[in-house]
């Protein structure tokens, strides 16, 4: 019998985990790949007895990776990508003027898109490809090639650079600071606060931001939301109040469509920053982007 040249799980079994371990869930992983979820469990309890150490813990609702899942799945996630990505540059040709940027929801609604003509007017021959996700573990893919990320500066495998801090403060519709127009930061838990259910554990929600600011409160009331934008525009409508981050609502502040509500204002805990894969030459057409983003962070840096 000929050995595996790779000494590696079979390609099946490992494509069958890979796709496990980006949904943690073999009942989404076997929709994916349109097999039963036995034939799913079945592969990666193949692949965790060849190799020997249990690669997902099984619960109830789903599945957890262990750290050897963990490991093994960051390096078939990027092999994988980058497996796809030559398949797509060999069939669409020279991709030199193609790049993938990656960035949250909110920062991509509020911040990036609408400052984009200005990049599309003067770089019109570039296509860029926006990847718009709150889920990080999505950052991996292998096409992108640029992320703008929020938090402290430092993740595995990539440089960071700094493009601007932040701050946050309170942020209501004009009616409603009209109304509450004598609140300030000690009664803020007493008014409907306006919560967003974030993946990232940077961003700071009510409960820190009051603890921050040294206010007391209980458990905080009002209404929850999964995006930003969403709870921004429930608070234009008057419905309660909502941490406010300055660079994201800049606009509908001097637009009137957003108010300041109390004194409190405070840094928020991370910055904005442009990243990038430290093992990987950026194509021309990241660099040019790259460099309209630097150009435009120091105009927002000046302001």
């Amino acid at each position: 019998m000929v050995r595996r040249y790779y000494d590696l799980p079979s390609l099946t079994a490992l494509a069958i985990f890979e796709a496990s371990a980006r949904h943690l869930s073999f009942k989404l992983a076997a929709g994916e790949l349109n097999v039963t979820p036995g034939a799913v469990s079945k592969q990666v309890k193949a692949v965790e007895d060849e190799l020997g150490v249990q690669l997902f813990v099984r619960l109830g609702s789903g599945v957890m990776l262990t750290s050897a899942g963990e490991d093994l799945y960051g390096v078939l996630a990027s092999g994988f990508s980058r497996a796809a990505e030559i398949v797509r540059t060999v069939k669409r040709g020279d991709r030199s003027k193609n790049v993938t940027l990656a960035c949250s929801d909110a920062f991509a609604t509020m911040w990036l898109i609408p400052r984009m003509p200005d990049f599309w007017t003067r770089y019109g021959e570039i296509a860029v490809d926006h990847l718009i996700s709150d889920n990080p573990r999505d950052y991996r893919r292998a096409e992108v090639e640029l992320r703008i990320r929020y938090g402290f500066g430092s993740w595995p495998d990539e440089n960071a650079e700094l493009l601007f801090s932040e701050t946050i403060y309170p942020v209501c519709g004009a009616e409603f600071a009209n109304v509450h127009r004598d609140a300030t930061a000690a009664s803020l838990p007493d008014l409907p606060l306006l919560h967003v259910d974030w993946v990232d554990p940077n961003w700071a929600g009510w409960d820190e931001v009051l603890r921050r600011a040294a206010v007391p409160h209980g458990p905080t009331r009002g209404r929850r939301f999964g995006k930003f934008f969403v709870a921004m525009q429930a608070a234009q409508a008057d419905q309660g109040v909502a941490v406010g981050w300055h660079r994201l609502v800049t606009s509908q502040i001097e637009e009137g469509k957003l108010v300041r509500l109390t004194e409190l204002e405070l840094p928020a805990p991370g910055s904005y920053y442009l990243t990038w894969n430290d093992n990987r030459t950026l194509s021309p057409a990241a660099e040019i982007l790259r460099s309209w983003i630097r150009e435009i962070a120091a105009q927002e840096r000046d302001s």
